[in-house]
Protein backbone atom coordinates (compact mmCIF):
# COMPACT_ATOMS: atom_id res chain seq x y z
CA UNK A 1 0.00 0.00 0.00
CA UNK A 2 2.41 2.12 0.42
CA UNK A 3 4.56 1.52 -2.61
CA UNK A 4 1.16 2.79 -4.39
CA UNK A 5 1.16 5.91 -1.83
CA UNK A 6 4.52 6.35 -3.03
CA UNK A 7 3.49 6.05 -6.92
CA UNK A 8 0.79 8.74 -6.89
CA UNK A 9 2.53 10.95 -4.58
CA UNK A 10 5.32 11.21 -7.85
CA UNK A 11 2.46 11.43 -10.08
CA UNK A 12 0.62 14.41 -8.19
CA UNK A 13 3.97 15.98 -8.73
CA UNK A 14 4.74 15.85 -12.14
CA UNK A 15 1.41 17.06 -12.93
CA UNK A 16 1.99 19.86 -10.77
CA UNK A 17 5.39 20.34 -12.60
CA UNK A 18 3.01 20.31 -16.29
CA UNK A 19 0.50 22.46 -14.41
CA UNK A 20 3.38 25.33 -13.92
CA UNK A 21 4.86 25.03 -16.94
CA UNK A 22 1.71 25.68 -19.03
CA UNK A 23 0.25 28.23 -17.04
CA UNK A 24 3.57 29.94 -17.26
CA UNK A 25 3.41 29.95 -20.82
CA UNK A 26 0.07 30.85 -21.11
CA UNK A 27 0.29 33.74 -19.15
CA UNK A 28 3.17 34.99 -21.15
CA UNK A 29 1.20 34.66 -24.10
CA UNK A 30 -1.79 36.96 -22.11
CA UNK A 31 -2.66 40.32 -23.56
CA UNK A 32 -1.31 43.57 -21.88
CA UNK A 33 1.88 44.46 -21.12
CA UNK A 34 2.74 44.38 -17.33
CA UNK A 35 5.91 46.49 -17.62
CA UNK A 36 3.59 49.22 -19.10
CA UNK A 37 0.82 49.00 -16.61
CA UNK A 38 3.97 49.23 -13.72
CA UNK A 39 5.59 52.58 -15.06
CA UNK A 40 2.38 54.37 -15.68
CA UNK A 41 1.48 56.39 -18.80
CA UNK A 42 3.92 57.94 -19.24
CA UNK A 43 7.87 56.67 -19.07
CA UNK A 44 11.12 56.30 -21.00
CA UNK A 45 12.54 53.92 -23.05
CA UNK A 46 15.68 53.63 -20.56
CA UNK A 47 12.86 52.92 -17.39
CA UNK A 48 11.27 50.47 -19.98
CA UNK A 49 14.08 48.72 -20.19
CA UNK A 50 15.66 48.50 -16.97
CA UNK A 51 12.76 47.40 -15.17
CA UNK A 52 12.15 44.39 -18.07
CA UNK A 53 16.09 43.72 -17.18
CA UNK A 54 15.16 44.16 -13.26
CA UNK A 55 12.48 41.73 -13.12
CA UNK A 56 14.45 39.30 -15.68
CA UNK A 57 11.68 39.24 -18.73
CA UNK A 58 14.27 40.39 -21.15
CA UNK A 59 15.62 36.40 -20.81
CA UNK A 60 14.88 32.97 -22.42
CA UNK A 61 11.35 31.48 -21.57
CA UNK A 62 13.50 28.41 -19.89
CA UNK A 63 15.42 30.92 -17.97
CA UNK A 64 12.50 32.97 -16.64
CA UNK A 65 10.85 29.82 -15.83
CA UNK A 66 13.78 28.02 -13.86
CA UNK A 67 14.34 31.41 -11.76
CA UNK A 68 10.20 31.75 -10.77
CA UNK A 69 10.50 27.89 -10.52
CA UNK A 70 12.87 28.52 -7.41
CA UNK A 71 11.95 31.40 -6.07
CA UNK A 72 8.72 29.67 -5.74
CA UNK A 73 9.60 26.42 -3.92
CA UNK A 74 11.61 29.14 -1.33
CA UNK A 75 8.68 31.15 -1.23
CA UNK A 76 9.48 33.86 -2.62
CA UNK A 77 7.04 34.79 -4.77
CA UNK A 78 7.59 38.22 -5.44
CA UNK A 79 5.69 41.51 -5.20
CA UNK A 80 2.36 42.77 -6.07
CA UNK A 81 2.67 46.57 -7.97
CA UNK A 82 -1.28 47.26 -7.09
CA UNK A 83 -1.66 45.91 -3.44
CA UNK A 84 2.17 47.02 -2.67
CA UNK A 85 2.53 44.20 -0.78
CA UNK A 86 4.16 40.58 -0.85
CA UNK A 87 2.83 38.54 -2.96
CA UNK A 88 3.54 35.38 -0.38
CA UNK A 89 1.68 37.22 2.44
CA UNK A 90 -1.00 38.43 0.11
CA UNK A 91 -2.17 35.14 -1.46
CA UNK A 92 -1.21 32.11 1.17
CA UNK A 93 -1.25 33.72 4.47
CA UNK A 94 -4.26 36.43 3.14
CA UNK A 95 -6.18 34.92 0.45
CA UNK A 96 -6.11 31.20 0.53
CA UNK A 97 -7.18 30.96 4.63
CA UNK A 98 -10.67 32.71 3.18
CA UNK A 99 -11.33 30.55 0.42
CA UNK A 100 -10.45 27.42 2.74
CA UNK A 101 -13.19 28.58 5.20
CA UNK A 102 -15.59 29.37 2.73
CA UNK A 103 -15.47 26.04 0.83
CA UNK A 104 -15.14 24.27 4.70
CA UNK A 105 -18.36 26.05 5.46
CA UNK A 106 -20.30 24.91 1.76
CA UNK A 107 -18.96 21.48 1.79
CA UNK A 108 -20.16 21.19 5.46
CA UNK A 109 -24.01 22.27 4.23
CA UNK A 110 -23.89 20.11 1.54
CA UNK A 111 -23.21 17.15 3.40
CA UNK A 112 -25.33 17.73 6.37
CA UNK A 113 -28.57 18.78 3.88
CA UNK A 114 -27.76 16.48 0.89
CA UNK A 115 -26.87 13.18 2.92
CA UNK A 116 -30.03 12.95 5.04
CA UNK A 117 -32.28 14.43 2.06
CA UNK A 118 -30.91 11.68 -0.13
CA UNK A 119 -31.47 9.00 2.77
CA UNK A 120 -34.82 10.03 3.47
CA UNK A 121 -35.70 10.22 -0.60
CA UNK A 122 -34.40 6.69 -0.62
CA UNK A 123 -36.30 5.45 1.98
CA UNK A 124 -39.43 6.95 0.68
CA UNK A 125 -39.25 6.21 -2.79
CA UNK A 126 -41.66 6.97 -5.00
CA UNK A 127 -43.76 8.80 -2.71
CA UNK A 128 -44.21 13.05 -2.80
CA UNK A 129 -41.26 13.44 -0.95
CA UNK A 130 -39.22 12.38 -2.97
CA UNK A 131 -40.63 14.05 -5.89
CA UNK A 132 -40.08 17.45 -4.04
CA UNK A 133 -36.50 16.26 -3.02
CA UNK A 134 -35.86 15.10 -6.96
CA UNK A 135 -37.60 18.82 -7.69
CA UNK A 136 -35.20 20.74 -5.14
CA UNK A 137 -32.19 18.84 -6.66
CA UNK A 138 -32.61 19.82 -10.23
CA UNK A 139 -33.60 23.53 -9.37
CA UNK A 140 -30.61 23.57 -7.13
CA UNK A 141 -28.48 22.14 -10.06
CA UNK A 142 -29.36 25.03 -12.57
CA UNK A 143 -29.84 27.62 -10.47
CA UNK A 144 -26.64 30.08 -10.95
CA UNK A 145 -24.88 31.12 -7.66
CA UNK A 146 -24.25 34.40 -8.28
CA UNK A 147 -28.16 34.72 -8.85
CA UNK A 148 -28.79 33.01 -5.99
CA UNK A 149 -26.39 34.65 -3.60
CA UNK A 150 -27.78 38.27 -4.33
CA UNK A 151 -31.30 36.79 -3.63
CA UNK A 152 -30.24 35.82 -0.71
CA UNK A 153 -28.63 38.77 0.03
CA UNK A 154 -31.75 40.92 -0.97
CA UNK A 155 -34.15 38.67 1.49
CA UNK A 156 -32.46 37.99 4.46
CA UNK A 157 -29.60 41.03 4.39
CA UNK A 158 -31.78 43.19 3.67
CA UNK A 159 -35.64 42.68 3.94
CA UNK A 160 -35.24 40.49 6.98
CA UNK A 161 -32.12 42.02 8.48
CA UNK A 162 -30.73 38.28 9.52
CA UNK A 163 -27.29 38.49 8.27
CA UNK A 164 -24.88 41.08 7.30
CA UNK A 165 -24.94 42.15 3.76
CA UNK A 166 -21.04 40.95 2.92
CA UNK A 167 -17.54 40.97 4.56
CA UNK A 168 -15.20 38.46 6.14
CA UNK A 169 -14.75 37.76 9.77
CA UNK A 170 -11.87 34.95 10.45
CA UNK A 171 -13.26 32.47 12.52
CA UNK A 172 -10.22 31.87 13.81
CA UNK A 173 -10.41 35.11 15.42
CA UNK A 174 -14.54 35.37 16.28
CA UNK A 175 -15.53 31.62 15.89
CA UNK A 176 -19.31 32.88 16.19
CA UNK A 177 -18.85 35.57 13.99
CA UNK A 178 -17.20 34.37 11.68
CA UNK A 179 -19.81 31.54 11.04
CA UNK A 180 -22.21 34.72 11.44
CA UNK A 181 -20.56 36.20 8.26
CA UNK A 182 -20.46 32.49 6.55
CA UNK A 183 -23.91 31.31 6.26
CA UNK A 184 -25.32 32.95 3.50
CA UNK A 185 -21.95 32.60 1.42
CA UNK A 186 -22.02 29.07 2.14
CA UNK A 187 -25.57 28.44 1.60
CA UNK A 188 -24.97 30.22 -1.96
CA UNK A 189 -22.15 28.56 -2.79
CA UNK A 190 -23.13 24.63 -1.45
CA UNK A 191 -26.37 24.72 -3.28
CA UNK A 192 -24.97 23.01 -6.21
CA UNK A 193 -23.23 20.60 -4.11
CA UNK A 194 -26.67 19.85 -1.90
CA UNK A 195 -28.20 18.85 -4.99
CA UNK A 196 -25.63 16.78 -6.45
CA UNK A 197 -25.16 15.01 -3.10
CA UNK A 198 -29.15 14.35 -2.53
CA UNK A 199 -29.10 12.96 -6.15
CA UNK A 200 -26.04 10.45 -5.66
CA UNK A 201 -26.63 9.16 -2.23
CA UNK A 202 -30.42 8.43 -3.01
CA UNK A 203 -29.31 6.41 -6.25
CA UNK A 204 -26.43 4.54 -4.39
CA UNK A 205 -28.55 4.12 -1.14
CA UNK A 206 -31.50 2.71 -3.37
CA UNK A 207 -28.95 -0.28 -5.14
CA UNK A 208 -27.41 -1.07 -1.70
CA UNK A 209 -30.37 -1.80 0.15
CA UNK A 210 -31.15 -3.98 -2.49
CA UNK A 211 -27.68 -6.05 -1.35
CA UNK A 212 -28.03 -9.16 -0.05
CA UNK A 213 -25.84 -8.44 3.43
CA UNK A 214 -28.83 -5.90 3.85
CA UNK A 215 -31.14 -8.58 3.78
CA UNK A 216 -29.33 -10.52 6.06
CA UNK A 217 -29.07 -7.93 8.55
CA UNK A 218 -33.22 -7.23 8.55
CA UNK A 219 -33.34 -11.05 9.44
CA UNK A 220 -31.16 -10.73 12.12
CA UNK A 221 -34.13 -8.20 13.59
CA UNK A 222 -31.65 -5.24 13.52
CA UNK A 223 -34.06 -2.06 13.76
CA UNK A 224 -34.47 -0.20 10.45
CA UNK A 225 -32.50 3.19 11.67
CA UNK A 226 -29.37 0.78 12.16
CA UNK A 227 -29.77 -1.12 8.87
CA UNK A 228 -30.14 2.34 6.94
CA UNK A 229 -28.09 4.84 8.83
CA UNK A 230 -24.87 1.65 9.36
CA UNK A 231 -24.94 -0.77 7.17
CA UNK A 232 -26.54 1.33 4.08
CA UNK A 233 -25.37 4.72 4.64
CA UNK A 234 -21.64 3.35 5.26
CA UNK A 235 -21.53 1.59 1.82
CA UNK A 236 -21.91 4.92 0.36
CA UNK A 237 -19.52 6.71 1.03
CA UNK A 238 -17.01 5.63 -1.67
CA UNK A 239 -18.83 7.04 -4.22
CA UNK A 240 -19.96 10.26 -2.00
CA UNK A 241 -15.57 10.84 -1.41
CA UNK A 242 -15.11 10.64 -5.33
CA UNK A 243 -17.72 13.03 -6.36
CA UNK A 244 -16.63 15.32 -3.96
CA UNK A 245 -13.07 15.13 -5.15
CA UNK A 246 -14.19 15.44 -8.86
CA UNK A 247 -16.24 18.01 -7.90
CA UNK A 248 -13.78 20.51 -6.02
CA UNK A 249 -12.63 22.32 -9.55
CA UNK A 250 -16.52 23.34 -9.57
CA UNK A 251 -16.33 24.26 -6.02
CA UNK A 252 -13.04 26.42 -6.37
CA UNK A 253 -14.69 27.85 -9.68
CA UNK A 254 -18.09 28.81 -8.15
CA UNK A 255 -15.76 30.76 -5.29
CA UNK A 256 -15.13 33.86 -7.58
CA UNK A 257 -18.48 34.33 -8.09
CA UNK A 258 -19.28 34.05 -4.57
CA UNK A 259 -16.32 35.96 -3.27
CA UNK A 260 -16.89 38.74 -5.64
CA UNK A 261 -20.90 39.11 -4.79
CA UNK A 262 -20.51 39.13 -0.83
CA UNK A 263 -16.61 41.15 -1.09
CA UNK A 264 -14.88 38.38 0.73
CA UNK A 265 -11.18 38.87 0.17
CA UNK A 266 -10.31 34.86 -0.96
CA UNK A 267 -8.36 33.82 -3.65
CA UNK A 268 -11.64 34.17 -6.14
CA UNK A 269 -11.35 37.97 -5.98
CA UNK A 270 -7.62 38.10 -5.59
CA UNK A 271 -7.75 36.52 -8.85
CA UNK A 272 -10.32 38.19 -10.61
CA UNK A 273 -8.17 41.91 -9.56
CA UNK A 274 -5.34 40.46 -10.72
CA UNK A 275 -6.37 39.58 -14.52
CA UNK A 276 -7.97 43.07 -14.61
CA UNK A 277 -4.62 44.51 -12.75
CA UNK A 278 -2.67 41.91 -15.42
CA UNK A 279 -0.60 41.20 -12.40
CA UNK A 280 0.46 38.04 -13.60
CA UNK A 281 2.61 36.86 -10.69
CA UNK A 282 -0.35 37.32 -8.50
CA UNK A 283 -2.22 35.05 -11.18
CA UNK A 284 0.65 32.41 -11.32
CA UNK A 285 0.35 32.25 -7.18
CA UNK A 286 -3.06 31.54 -7.15
CA UNK A 287 -3.53 29.37 -10.29
CA UNK A 288 -0.42 26.96 -8.73
CA UNK A 289 -2.91 26.98 -5.58
CA UNK A 290 -5.77 26.03 -6.73
CA UNK A 291 -3.99 23.66 -8.88
CA UNK A 292 -2.59 22.28 -5.83
CA UNK A 293 -5.53 22.01 -3.53
CA UNK A 294 -7.36 19.92 -6.62
CA UNK A 295 -4.91 17.77 -7.58
CA UNK A 296 -4.00 17.27 -3.49
CA UNK A 297 -7.59 16.45 -2.52
CA UNK A 298 -7.78 13.88 -5.24
CA UNK A 299 -4.71 12.69 -4.17
CA UNK A 300 -6.14 12.00 -0.87
CA UNK A 301 -9.23 10.55 -2.14
CA UNK A 302 -7.45 7.98 -3.87
CA UNK A 303 -5.50 6.95 -0.81
CA UNK A 304 -8.57 6.95 1.49
CA UNK A 305 -9.91 4.26 -0.80
CA UNK A 306 -8.51 1.23 0.71
CA UNK A 307 -9.51 2.61 4.28
CA UNK A 308 -13.31 3.19 3.33
CA UNK A 309 -13.07 -0.66 1.83
CA UNK A 310 -11.32 -3.06 3.67
CA UNK A 311 -11.01 -5.17 0.30
CA UNK A 312 -8.75 -2.64 -1.86
CA UNK A 313 -6.23 -3.29 0.58
CA UNK A 314 -2.86 -5.22 0.32
CA UNK A 315 -3.29 -8.81 0.98
CA UNK A 316 -0.49 -10.46 3.24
Amino acid sequence: MWGQALGKIAQTLVVLFVVSVASFGLLKLAPGDPIQIMLGSEFSQEAYDSLTAELGLDQPFLAQYADWAVRFVQGDWGTSYVARTDIFTYAFKEALPVTLTLASFSLAFAILIGVPLGVLSAVKKDTAFDAGAAVLALTGTAFPSFLLGILLIWFFAVKMQLFPVMGYVSPWQDFWGGIYHMILPGLTLSTYFIAMITRLTRATLIEVMEQPYIAAARARGEPSWRVIWVHGVRNIAMPLVTILGLQLGVLLQGTVLTETVFNLPGIGQMLTSAVLGREYMVVQAGVMMTATLFIGVNLLVDLSYPFLDPRLRARK
